[in-house]
């Protein structure tokens, strides 16, 4: 199968340094030859990122509470308010599972949990201070829809208390809770989970605060092409506002243990729209490949289409393993994966600065 003309003459297009349309997007997605989607991403990538590195962050993902009352279909974390199955991380549990991240060299901590009806701002600044006074750890914490719901719950606005987290020590906001940034996909998917723009919104205020944030996609589930490339277009604009986002972290749905059901998504599908997204997002810097809901291998393979950073060791992960997907990929592995793709491994923080580079140090 040759390169087709109308994919060639897009990825030209992009590597004469002009922005791709939603057309473009579109067409990529639709009907590009795999392969040669795969070396214009890779192309761009090279471009970008011209030595031959890959990073990725130590870090954890801790959830402080599985109580949620979004109860998003794509979800099998959560549980209802009042459920006997609900937790609250304990403060000796959270201490414990950071101090643990430290001794291993983790540098970041991701923590999120649902929409908890009781717990208010006060909570999370105590958290915040607490474990701040306590570690020297980066905190890269609460999506948008916790922090939106922070602000309905406390009657402030979004400034005050993004500002006041980010007092108490909160670094950066993880991109979680995008889903897919179009109206009709959320209504169907989390009806009760706030609108693209605030979640939006939410971020951008966080860039004008002098925080950084990621963005991230869920896509394989009720979308369509056009709204996977609308998704691209929303990160890519509001970045030309504020330059506030480091990376962009497609992933694909898990199906299993989710009441929204279905197939999910094919690797094949993955690594398109993850070419795709490095292709249209001219603006952001760094691609993630996902091994959390791909697997190693895959993760390998992503390398090729775009992706310059393997995301993180994640020391635990609850919510897509939740979903039916185990995948554990320790360390040494990660930095195996990385080497066999023919690239060196570095260990980054969260603003993408080198700590280590493996097989020498910084």
């Amino acid at each position: 199968m040759g390169m087709d003309l109308e994919t060639v003459k897009i990825i030209e297009k992009r590597l004469a340094g002009e922005r791709l349309s939603l057309s473009d997007g579109i067409q990529l997605l639709q009907d590009a030859d795999l392969l040669s989607l795969g070396q214009g991403a890779d192309l761009i990538r090279n471009k970008m990122h011209p030595e031959n590195v890959v990073t990725f962050v130590i870090d954890r993902n801790i959830n402080y509470t599985n109580i949620c009352s979004c109860q998003c279909k794509f979800c099998a974390y959560y549980c209802k308010p009042g459920d006997p199955k609900g937790f609250i991380l304990s403060r000796e549990d959270l201490h414990a599972k950071i101090k643990e991240t430290v001794e291993v060299g983790g540098t970041q901590l991701l923590i999120q949990g649902g929409l908890h009806p009781d717990l208010g701002l006060e909570y999370f600044e105590e958290m915040l201070r607490d474990i701040k006074s306590h570690f020297n750890i980066h905190i890269h914490s609460f999506s948008p829809p916790e922090i939106w719901d922070l602000a309905e719950k406390s009657k402030l606005s979004l400034e005050e208390v993004i500002g006041r987290l980010r007092a108490a020590g909160l670094d950066s906001i993880p991109g979680g809770g995008a889903e897919i940034l179009e109206d009709r996909v959320r209504h169907l998917i989390s009806p009760n989970k706030i609108k693209w723009e605030q979640w939006m919104d939410v971020m951008t205020t966080a860039h004008r605060l002098g925080m950084k944030s990621t963005a991230t996609m869920m896509f394989g589930h009720v979308e369509t092409y056009e709204e996977r490339i609308l998704h691209m277009l929303h990160v890519r604009e509001a970045q030309d506002r504020t330059g506030g986002f480091t990376a962009f972290i497609p992933w694909s749905f898990a199906p299993s243990n989710t009441e929204l059901g279905g197939e999910g998504s094919t690797g094949v599908e993955y690594l398109r729209t993850l070419a795709v997204a490095r292709l249209m997002l001219d603006n952001v810097p760094n691609i993630q490949a996902s091994w959390v809901t791909q697997g190693a291998k895959m993760a390998q393979v992503a390398l090729r289409f775009g992706a310059n950073d393997f995301g993180s060791t994640m020391l635990e992960e609850n919510v897509v393993r939740a979903a039916g997907v185990q995948t554990r990929v320790p360390l040494r592995e990660i930095i195996r994966c990385i080497e066999d793709a023919g690239y060196q491994a570095v260990q980054r923080n969260t603003h993408y600065e080198r700590l280590k580079v493996y097989g020498k140090e910084v």
